[in-house]
């Protein structure tokens, strides 16, 4: 009787552990949302990656809440940035998703991946590993915090608008 009752117990505990809610998974809406914004970024479709956003939603990408941007301010930051470069995309095997719901009940999206682009400037490509994370609320993202080190690209930038400069200075007038 004693294992029939342990027998019992073991199989009810069993079973209550199989319903709990998925508080990690690598399959969910969510992240099938974010991988809209990459695909809308890799092409510089940007109101295809608009659409994902909340109208309210805030992005920090390398920079603290207070210096965040909006989904239109961020538009504009990738319109800019997409001048200087002949390509970009994220290396898919190197992507990355996960999705976590928290304690506080709050749903949030991981991204890591490879960022490649081609200065138009100097012909050469950079690999940039990036992580992103991003929180839902009724299946758009509402906030947006994304790491990554650009410096060498930056100081190569710097260094080709400083070349052109002097080049333009050379030419007489």
């Amino acid at each position: 009787m004693k294992n029939i009752i342990l027998l019992g117990l073991a199989i009810f505990l069993f079973a209550s552990c199989d319903n709990q809610e998925k508080r990690y998974t690598q399959q969910s809406p969510e992240i099938e949302t974010y991988k809209k914004v990459i695909a809308a970024y890799e092409k510089q479709e940007w109101q295809e990656m608009k659409k994902q956003y909340a109208d309210t939603a805030k992005i920090m990408n390398n920079v603290i809440k207070k210096n965040g941007q909006s989904i239109e301010e961020l538009i504009e930051t990738d319109k800019g940035d997409a001048t200087l470069f002949s390509s970009w995309d994220y290396v898919d095997a190197e992507s990355e998703y996960e999705m976590v719901l928290t304690d506080e009940g709050e749903t949030w999206v991981n991204f890591w991946g490879l960022w490649k682009g081609t200065l138009k400037s100097n012909g050469q490509t950079y690999e940039i590993p990036a992580h992103i994370t991003t929180r839902y609320i009724d299946g758009k993202i509402v906030r947006e915090f994304g790491y990554w080190d650009n410096t060498k690209l930056m100081i190569d930038i710097q260094k080709s608008m400083e070349m052109a400069e002097s080049m333009s200075d050379s030419i007489p007038k």
